[in-house]
C-alpha cells in the first residue's frame, strides 16, 4: 500500500489514476479504524478501480477542544489495517497542507445545522463540509463512501454536493453494529467496561421506536426509546427524535411520510455517542 502525505503528490496521484482510465474510491476518516471504516473499504474495492482513505483528524469540526485533544490517534495500526484489507493508497495530510492557501468558507446548510448536533456543536458541520471539499480537491474521487452512523453528516454533505455540484458521487453505507447493537464508533474505545455493556440501550432504543413506527402516533413511539431510555441509569440523553428523512427537522405526525428516521445522542461518562435507524412504512 503507498502512503502519501504531501497534497501535491496526492493529486499527482489522482491524476495518474485518471490518465490511466482508473475510477477513484475515496473513503474519507479520522482515523482509529474499526470495522465500520473497512467496510466502506470493501465496499470501494468492489465497485472502482483505485481506492484512497485519508486519515486527518479535521480541528474545524471539533468545538471543544479537550475532545479533540482526547480524539483516539493510532496510526501504524490503521496502516496495517488498511493494507491487510487491500486498500491502494494512504493519504495522511497534515492540517498545514490541507488548508494552505484556502479560507474557510461558510456554506448555507438549509437548517440542517440547526437541530440534533448543531445545537451543541456549533460550526462542527460548516468544519465537515470545509474538510470534504479539501479532501476532494486532491483526491478528486468518483466515488466517496460514508457510513450511515453520522446521518446528519451525511444529509449535510448531500446537500452541498448537489448545491455546489461536486461531481463526486457521494454513497452512504449500512452502520455496522456489534453483536449487542451498539454502532461502531472510534469513541466506543474510551468507554469504561461499565459504560460499554450500558450502551446499547442506545440501539435497544432505536429499534423500540421502529417496531412501533407508523402504526402508533410520534409521540407514542418517541416514548417507548425513552422507557428504555429510562431503564439504563448510566445514560445521559441529549436527544431522541423522530424527524424527517431529509431535513432532519422533526416530526410531530407521520403525515403521508413512508420513510422517517430516528436519531439518538447520548453520554456515557465523558464520552458521547450519536446512533439512528431509518424508519419504513
Amino acid at each position: 500500500m503507498q502512503v502519501v502525505e504531501d497534497v501535491l503528490a496526492m493529486a499527482v496521484w489522482s491524476a495518474a489514476r485518471r490518465r490511466a482510465g482508473q475510477t477513484i474510491g475515496f473513503v474519507p476518516t479520522m482515523g482509529a479504524l474499526h470495522e465500520g471504516h473497512l467496510a466502506l473499504v470493501d465496499q470501494a474495492l468492489g465497485t472502482c478501480d483505485a481506492v484512497v482513505a485519508s486519515v486527518f483528524v479535521n480541528p474545524l469540526q471539533f468545538n471543544n477542544p479537550e475532545d479533540l485533544r482526547k480524539y483516539p490517534r493510532q496510526p501504524d495500526q490503521d496502516r496495517a489495517l488498511l493494507e491487510s484489507r487491500g486498500c491502494h493508497t494512504l493519504f495522511l495530510p497534515t492540517k498545514e497542507g490541507i488548508y494552505d492557501g484556502s479560507i474557510p468558507k461558510s456554506y448555507d446548510l438549509a437548517g440542517l445545522d440547526e437541530v440534533l448536533e448543531g445545537p451543541s456543536r456549533p460550526g462542527h458541520f460548516q468544519g465537515v463540509v470545509n474538510v470534504v471539499e479539501r479532501l476532494f480537491h486532491y483526491t478528486r474521487p468518483d466515488q466517496a463512501l460514508f457510513g450511515e452512523k453520522d446521518r446528519q453528516q451525511l444529509a449535510v454533505i448531500r446537500l452541498i454536493a448537489q448545491r455546489e455540484r461536486w461531481p463526486e458521487q457521494i454513497i452512504g453505507c449500512p452502520t455496522v453494529r456489534a453483536s449487542d447493537g451498539l454502532a461502531l464508533s472510534s469513541r466506543n474505545a474510551r468507554l469504561t467496561p461499565e459504560e460499554r455493556a450500558a450502551a446499547p440501550a442506545l440501539y435497544r432504543s432505536l429499534c423500540a421506536v421502529e417496531h412501533r413506527a407508523f402504526e402508533h402516533s410520534v409521540g407514542r413511539c418517541r416514548q417507548a426509546g425513552m422507557e428504555i431510555l429510562a431503564s439504563e441509569p448510566m445514560v445521559q440523553l441529549d436527544y431522541l427524535e423522530i424527524a424527517h428523512p431529509l431535513t432532519l427537522q422533526p416530526l410531530a405526525d407521520w403525515g403521508s411520510l413512508d420513510e422517517a428516521s430516528v436519531l439518538i445522542a447520548a453520554s456515557f461518562g465523558n464520552v458521547r455517542l450519536i446512533d439512528n435507524l431509518t424508519l419504513r412504512r
